[in-house]
């Protein structure tokens, strides 16, 4: 859990600054009348961001950016948006591209510019990125990478952003949350890319459910089902090394297979709404109409959790099927859900929906990938320690129990997923020839 709390003075302090309605939504105040809620958690027990439209004033930053590509520009550009007095002066990547890509687009959209010796490409250039004198780290590569990004970021006493997922196997979800209680114990900030806990609606959602609007929490279900996701024909010249990592999400050992590297977002939802973490998966999943790499099209996971309550989970890619991405919670007394942003009572009335006219009037910034951003420098520049890696850790190896469950046919359990010895990286991380004959499709019951 979180360190920074706010009381229900705070709260309500707040609130009265932004007309009670701008907070908690019109349609709660003129249908909910008289009834009493029994909380699940007091107010002080759970973390609520300040989500103002920009971060405070304070000194400059210098930031460093390790892995170039599309997220890794997306955060850059939503990091300026966010805070003023911020410097990118340090980037680096496996491939000189995408590192002059950014350094480019940089100059050009923002009037920044690089230092040429502050560019480095190569499997260590998080190294010299981090080294080169920055405050703040952007880890945006593929995620296989992340724990060890992160851990060296914090042996160095630089703040992190992690984009989720935070790793793709039960070893780096064990060294990510071992590093996230040293970032702690340094006084570092680390946010991570689960933006739904800096967007307006969601965050307001969590309150009401805190505060006890659907009751208690009684199952639910989440789901990211989509047409398919990008993907790159090798090309020639490339070797086995670089087709892989340039074709990066579809291959399991770099992406963590989309259960984890996108479907993370839904599962973390339940999990941070509901205070829970699952004890066991048991799941199945299909390969139809993937073109590259060696990953599933689609999953369907039973997760049960402490209490004995269940969570269906489902995400698919696959072209000409339907879509559907959005978290649904379901009480003893009510249920919420993400598609409306609205909670209702057992007979279907609204008693709670998010204000979207009454936020748009309190504020101008409404973008959950700013808005994380405003979060993290905020912390920083307030000197408040803060840090998500180690709940994401959580919510990544949640999805990882789901993808082992449906790859084996078995019923996995948190103990398990927790101490597996899972690793699907290559034996050597080096550009060339890579055993091609280990990056199979997983065929559930065939005990391989």
């Amino acid at each position: 859990m979180n360190d920074k709390k706010i009381s229900r003075k705070d709260f309500l302090t707040y609130s009265a600054a932004l007309g009670v309605s701008g907070i908690l939504g019109t349609s709660l105040l003129s249908s909910c009348g008289g009834k009493k809620f029994v909380p699940l958690k007091q107010p002080g027990e759970y973390y609520v961001p300040e989500l103002p439209d920009k971060a405070v004033a304070g000194k400059e930053l210098k930031v460093g950016v390790v892995g170039c590509g599309g997220r890794g520009s997306g955060a850059v550009m939503d990091l300026l948006d966010a805070a003023d007095g911020i410097r990118i002066v340090a980037l680096g990547d496996t491939f000189r591209d995408r590192v002059d890509g950014l350094r480019n687009d940089i100059r050009e959209k923002r009037g920044q510019e690089v230092p040429a010796e502050n560019c480095f490409v190569g499997f260590d250039s998080y190294r010299k990125v981090i080294d080169s004198g920055i405050d703040m780290v952007i880890l945006t590569t593929p995620p296989v990478f992340r724990p060890e990004h992160f851990k060296y970021a914090t042996e160095k006493g630089v703040h992190s952003f992690l984009e989720k997922p935070v790793a793709v196997d039960p070893k780096g979800c064990r060294t990510v949350i071992a590093t996230a209680r040293q970032a702690k114990a340094k006084g570092l900030c680390v946010v991570t890319g689960t933006q739904r806990h800096h967007q307006r609606p969601y965050v307001e959602a969590f309150q009401k459910i805190q505060e006890g609007y659907i009751g208690e929490i009684t199952g639910g279900n989440v789901y990211w089902n989509q047409g398919m996701l990008w993907y790159r024909e090798r090309q020639a010249g490339w070797s086995d090394m670089e087709w892989m990592l340039r074709d990066w999400v579809n291959w399991k050992w770099l992406s963590g297979d989309h259960i984890v590297e996108q479907h993370v977002h839904n599962i973390d939802v339940f999990l941070w709404m509901s205070g829970l973490k699952p004890v066991k998966a048991t799941a199945f999943g299909a390969r139809h109409r993937r073109i590259t790499g060696d990953q599933y099209d689609q999953f369907s996971v039973d997760f049960e959790f402490e209490n004995g309550i269940h969570l269906h989970s489902m995400c698919r890619q696959i072209d000409g099927c339907s879509n559907n991405i959005g978290e649904y919670i379901q009480g003893t007394k009510g249920s919420w859900n993400s598609y409306n942003h609205e909670i209702k009572d057992l007979k279907g009335n609204v008693i709670w929906k998010f204000d979207e006219a009454a936020a748009n009037a309190a504020f101008k910034q409404h973008n959950p990938y700013v808005l994380e951003h405003v979060d993290l420098v905020n912390h920083i520049r307030k000197g408040e320690v803060f840090e998500e890696a180690e709940e994401c850790a959580i919510s990544t190896l949640a999805g990882i129990m789901g993808r082992e469950a449906a790859y084996s046919g078995a019923t996995i359990g948190w103990d398990e997923i927790s101490a597996s010895q899972i690793d699907y990286s290559p034996v050597r991380l080096e550009m060339g020839k890579v055993d091609m004959s280990k990056y199979v499709v997983p065929v559930p019951g065939s005990g391989k």
